[in-house]
């Protein structure tokens, strides 16, 4: 670690002699970095939760407005990973403050968009120019303070990285109810403008290497845009387009291959790769971003699937749906700070294992769920969730990057970011895979026993047939319509179980992963980073 720390203050600036004397513009800029991955983030839930409002206000179709997720998705899967050489080439400063203007515009722009083909293009650029900002802040972290810093500054972006996602269905929620859907963007313009001008004027991490550009793997920028907008095209569109049986997702599937062995090739022949594959021959950083893949599957799996039951069976509005998923936003940001005390007296590896267990308790808890579940019912499991999520996210950032040399910081950070969304985007393809074929086999399980020659089943219509009849309704009709709607309802009910059973087997499958870490060695006391 003594290396690491000359190596920072070669790359970032001359050594802190003090790890205390941290130079206050850096503490500055990196405040309005983390406000701007801050909205980058959050931007994705909160327009997830309010996409029926979008709809109706752009007149677009039901098959039409799942682009205004996707391709904000693709585009911003496309920038992380390559946001690391672009820092590398013009350096963070302009990187970032690029990144923040680009997204406010866009965020104004995608506000004004009159039909749904103008918010598509607008929102594919701002998930592709905020992407930028979300691995420099991980990069800026871990290379400006020193390491004795990390129990402060790693819950913070942990943080912020978890909290944004899981509080984005109640601010969208909120802002489509008590403004417009025009809202879900307007409101990043303010914070986006002061981002903008406060890391120009403040960033001084490192310089530009304009010569680096001579060297730039345009084909490997190609492959690597194929090979992961195409991926995840077949992630978030495939359960709705019944996968391999659609042309387009087929189509999808092919070039994402292709471009993968372009990708693979350019990044192991090439002087200059677009990204640095070599970080994972660091063995904490190949297991930290296993451990960020589950994690996003956690993070983004759980904060669709309760806001689906909490709409699809208890019949909850976007607003209802963000109060009840604010539990878990409160227990993760009362968590954060005893993780960072944990991270800094206690075994990294021990405290993963507590926040892989609580999220499988978490999950385990939800297996028992029923249709009369609320609130109260829900509140223990998304507790355990918020504070499993904040215990497990504070070690994997610090054994993932916290052992890389600051020269590979910026590429590493983005591969670590990208592990992290694409455990989501496969996360929710398996979700809506298991929801959608274990509804129908528990569909003809229960039709099987809901037959004339059940005893149950007969009393059961003949009740309901009286009590249409009495209503003057045309009673048998109405009974056997009740009685489908009965049997797919328990279906659902039962194919949500399902997953959360699948999510706590594959937590309590990290905790031995965990146990194959060689113990993570505890920063220096007196270790500095980059200052003046």
């Amino acid at each position: 670690m003594a290396s690491t720390a000359a190596t920072v203050g070669s790359i970032a600036g001359p050594a802190v002699p003090a790890a205390e004397h941290m130079d206050p513009r850096r503490l500055i800029a990196f405040f309005a970095m983390v406000l701007g991955m801050f909205m980058s983030i959050l931007d994705i839930q909160v327009v997830s939760a309010s996409l029926s409002e979008i709809q109706a206000g752009l007149s677009a179709g039901s098959d039409e407005i799942p682009w205004v997720q996707t391709a904000y998705l693709i585009a911003e899967v496309i920038m992380i990973p390559l946001s690391g050489t672009l820092a590398r080439i013009i350096s963070t400063r302009y990187l970032f403050a690029a990144s923040a203007a680009g997204f406010t515009i866009a965020s104004g722009l995608c506000a004004t968009a009159t039909n749904i083909d103008q918010m598509i293009v607008y929102r594919a650029l701002q998930g592709f120019i905020g992407g930028g900002m979300i691995p420099s802040v991980f990069a800026a972290a871990f290379t400006i303070f020193p390491p004795s810093k990390r129990n402060v500054v790693s819950p913070i972006i942990g943080l912020i990285a978890t909290l944004a996602p899981t509080i984005g269905p109640t601010v969208g929620g909120y802002l489509s109810h008590a403004f417009s859907w025009h809202w879900l963007f307007l409101v990043n313009i303010g914070p986006g403008i002061i981002v903008t001008i406060v890391t120009w004027n403040f960033i001084d991490f490192d310089k530009p290497e304009l010569s680096l550009m001579k060297k730039f793997d345009w084909w490997g920028l190609f492959s690597m845009a194929l090979f992961l907008g195409a991926l995840e095209y077949v992630l978030e569109e495939g359960n709705t387009n019944d996968w391999f049986n659609d042309d387009y997702i087929v189509m999808a599937a092919v070039a994402s291959a292709i471009g993968a062995l372009i990708f693979f090739y350019r990044a192991f022949s090439v002087d200059f790769p677009v990204v640095d594959l070599k970080a994972f021959s660091n063995k904490n950083f190949a297991f930290g971003s296993m451990f960020s893949f589950v994690m996003g599957i956690g993070l983004y799996g759980l904060t669709y699937i309760y806001p689906v039951y909490l709409s699809r069976i208890r019949g909850y509005d976007s607003l209802m749906i963000g109060e009840t998923m604010f539990v878990s936003g409160l227990a993760m940001f009362f968590t954060a700070p005893l993780a960072g005390i944990l991270s800094g007296k206690m075994d990294l590896r021990i405290m993963m294992i507590i926040g892989f267990c609580s999220f499988a308790a978490g999950t385990w808890i939800m297996t028992g769920l029923t249709m009369d579940w609320d609130f109260w019912e829900l509140f223990i499991p998304q507790i355990l969730r918020g504070f499993g999520l904040m215990m497990c996210m504070v070690p994997i950032n610090n054994i993932a990057l916290g052992t890389m040399p600051p020269a590979r910081m910026r590429g590493a950070s983005g591969l670590f970011n990208l592990t992290r969304n694409l455990g989501g985007a496969v996360g929710l393809a398996i979700i809506n895979t298991v929801l959608s074929t274990r509804q129908d086999a528990h569909y003809m399980h229960l039709r099987e026993h809901v037959h004339w020659g059940s005893p149950a089943a007969i009393d059961q219509i003949n009740n309901m047939t009286a009590n249409f009849s009495a209503s003057g309704l045309d009673g048998p009709q109405a009974a056997v319509r009740q009685l489908v709607n009965m049997a797919e309802q328990q279906a659902i009910i039962m194919s949500f179980s399902d997953v959360f059973l699948m999510l706590t087997v594959l937590f309590l499958a990290m905790i031995f992963g965990v146990l194959m870490l060689s113990k993570p060695k505890a920063p220096p006391k007196g270790a500095g980073g980059g200052g003046h």
